[in-house]
């Protein structure tokens, strides 16, 4: 299938078009660029694929896919417009906005009979996956409470305005994370750190408490501006625990120049960080699984040549959102907020 890149900036350059590269499954057509900037990148780059001034000079092109991976407050019109001419859509994180323009594009992708997804990649975390065969061996027993952490030091890549912050964009990976490993959310309890005034005003760290129906307690803890960097997931259950601190495996190897396509050991932690499970009188190490966001885009593929949805479906897209919304409006009110109805995924 042939896919269009609407977006050069580090979203589009770094987390998508390795893994677009990678999924053999996929032809990309070309990218949408504005700037000199990312004109020149993405000559760079991609010196025999071309550049469309627009998503509709992409579309006219002939593309079954795009991906708008362009700043939050283009997101909603770029999407509605790849719908209305036809195409599938993966959108970048945050889905959108708020819950409402959430089932606005739900309408319209459903509308369209079109397959629209959002780019929850990190599902394919290395820790996660890791976290996930924990949780699948069934060793913890009965899971009562879990700690997660994405501390990060980069102030830079901060959206600001009324659809930035750090809540509506890491919020969202943290939160999917969490609803995919113990189930939906019912009530969320949040504390948000915020810089600035007015317009300006824009929350750059969170705490969110996150009350699952399925009985779990999670909390979740991130910022950008407190100059450390912490990643940790811990999972406390009746036969024990696990506590993990691997590192960002996946970018730091884009960062050495590896690529997805070719690196032997991509998406595999060291030894030295694995994760450890103590249950009953032991501690021991959990080998790290292979992280690879290379399996969101042949997730995508194979959902369309199937007719069926992706993995990261429409309801949980717009629950996750929901539980931000949520956790926005606890931070305000400082109290716990309740999810209203409709926004819970169906299992």
């Amino acid at each position: 299938m042939r896919i269009g890149l609407v977006g050069f900036g580090v979203g589009g350059r770094v987390f998508h078009l390795p893994y677009i590269q990678a999924a053999t499954e996929w032809e990309l057509v070309g990218v949408v660029a504005r700037s000199p900037q990312r004109i020149a990148e993405v000559a760079a780059a991609l010196p025999d694929t071309p550049v469309f001034a627009s998503l509709d000079t992409l579309i006219d092109a002939g593309v079954d896919a795009v991906v708008i991976t362009t700043p939050p407050e283009t997101r909603r019109e770029l999407v509605l417009c790849a719908l209305e001419r036809g195409v599938h859509v993966v959108a970048d994180k945050p889905f959108a906005p708020d819950a409402d323009t959430a089932r606005e594009l739900i309408a319209a992708a459903q509308r369209a009979d079109r397959t629209l997804t959002v780019f929850q990649n990190r599902r394919w975390d290395t820790d996660l996956v890791t976290l996930r065969g924990v949780l699948a061996s069934g060793r913890l027993g009965e899971v009562w409470r879990a700690d997660f952490a994405l501390e990060q030091d980069d102030r830079s890549v901060l959206e600001q305005g009324p659809e930035g912050g750090l809540l509506r964009d890491l919020g969202a990976h943290v939160v999917d994370q969490l609803t995919q490993l113990f189930g939906p959310v019912e009530q969320v309890d949040a504390h948000l750190d915020w810089v600035g005034a007015g317009d300006a005003r824009v929350d750059v760290g969170f705490v969110l408490g996150l009350h699952h129906v399925g009985g779990v307690f999670s909390t979740v803890s991130a910022s950008k501006a407190a100059r450390r960097e912490d990643r940790r997931m811990i999972v406390i259950g009746r036969e024990g625990s696990y506590e993990s601190h691997m590192r960002d495996v996946q970018v730091e190897q884009l960062a050495a120049g590896l690529h997805p396509a070719t690196a032997p050991e991509w998406g595999v932690e060291r030894e030295d960080r694995w994760g450890v499970l103590a249950v009953g009188d032991g501690r021991e190490p959990v080998p790290s699984a292979r992280g690879d966001y290379t399996e969101f885009y042949r997730d995508l593929h194979a959902a369309i040549a199937d007719g069926r949805e992706p993995s990261v479906r429409l309801a949980e897209a717009l629950h996750t959102v929901a539980v931000l919304d949520a956790a926005r409006e606890s931070a305000v009110r400082g109290e716990g907020t309740g999810l209203g109805e409709g926004v819970l995924p169906r299992a």
